[in-house]
């Protein structure tokens, strides 16, 4: 049987590269709590976008999409699902809500957690929602070749309760510990969450809600105002990557843990980088509009599209938005991929060296 041990497990992840990481996220959350009484608006403003991006790109990963008019629309409440993806869509919309409202009212306990998955898709009529896979499942991968092959083979369904009961209580017991950091044993719970795989549908999406709630109750309040699952989706090759390394040897208690923390405090620092480069960049230097679509640009992780710089920053228009990348472009500060609708954005980096 699978052992909870996260006390024991801790000592084996605090390498050099991890304490870096939790240095600079404990340097970032200081500038957050500055940012979060002295910047209202601001704040309000990033909050909306990261709703629609977070929404957007967690249902996106699993295939579940729909335009972004209506996405916005269904993120805003201003229309009704109509059909399964955009009913998918709104559950989501709602638990997010729940998780950003209530966050100091949801412990973890299974119960709780089981009651996230039945909101994710009360719009839906599904049974499947809040309750346990009634039948084994295994977690499939595509090779080159568009051949599919077993990854991972979660925990049997007769087992799946006690499971995630075990781990919940394991992990309440750790966080409990003043010497252990709550930002290491995270990702830990939610790779172990994931490998327990406890629902027949919905397991990723509510392992990145499950995120948002931990460091929600853990102090770390970045991915209300920028979004964590875009981040996610942005670095997908890697997210799956540090899963398969940290889920190998899991049912024998052989696993490494260490490639998925490195990887989800890595989407932290990523996150409160440009959380405070955004901030930073409006309330110190009182940047023109063209510098502030530069800031977007340079601070996005990865390539960037001219709507979502427009969802950035909406009080600029488009005709700026488009001005200011012409001047980019012209510049060679900015690189510019494909073309017509698909057209994106990536910062030129190697410029500065």
């Amino acid at each position: 049987m699978r052992l909870f041990n996260p006390k024991e497990e801790y000592k084996k992840i605090l390498t050099p590269e991890t304490v870096s990481l939790l240095t600079k996220i404990h340097e970032y959350r200081g500038k957050q709590d500055l940012f979060g009484t002295a910047n209202p608006e601001i704040l309000s403003q990033l909050l909306e976008i990261a709703k629609i991006q977070s929404t957007a790109a967690s249902n996106q990963i699993e295939g579940i999409v729909t335009t972004k008019d209506r996405l916005k629309k269904l993120v805003l409440q201003k229309t009704m699902p109509k059909n399964r993806d955009e009913k998918e869509i709104a559950g989501y919309r709602d638990v997010l809500s729940t998780i950003h409202a209530s966050y100091d009212y949801i412990p973890l306990r299974p119960n709780l957690i089981l009651q996230l998955h039945r909101d994710l898709y009360k719009f839906t009529g599904s049974s499947v929602g809040g309750t346990y896979k009634a039948a084994d499942n295994v977690i499939a991968g595509t090779d080159a070749n568009g051949n599919e092959h077993v990854r991972f083979r979660p925990v049997p369904a007769w087992e799946t309760p006690d499971a995630l009961k075990r781990l919940c209580d394991a992990y309440d017991a750790a966080s409990s510990d003043p010497e252990i950091n709550k930002l290491v044993l995270l990702p830990m719970f939610i790779l172990d969450f994931l490998c327990i795989h406890p629902f027949s549908d919905g397991n990723g999406r509510m392992s990145r809600l499950l995120t948002l709630l931990l460091l929600y109750r853990s102090g770390y309040m970045v991915g209300k105002y920028i979004s964590l699952e875009r981040l996610v989706s942005d670095s997908k090759e890697t997210y799956y990557e540090a899963l398969q390394l940290s889920s190998e040897g899991w049912h024998e208690n052989e696993n490494d843990y260490l490639p998925f923390v490195r990887y989800l405090l890595g989407i932290v620092v990523a996150a409160y980088r440009e959380f405070a480069g955004r901030v930073e960049s409006v309330v110190t230097e009182k940047p023109s509009k063209a510098d502030r679509v530069r800031d977007i640009i340079r601070q996005h992780t990865g390539q960037i599209t001219k709507s979502e710089i427009m969802e950035a920053c909406p009080d600029i228009s488009q005709v700026t938005v488009q001005r200011s990348l012409a001047e980019l472009l012209d510049r060679g500060d900015i690189i510019k991929i494909g073309g017509g609708r698909y057209t994106k954005y990536i910062w030129n980096y190697d410029k500065e060296n």
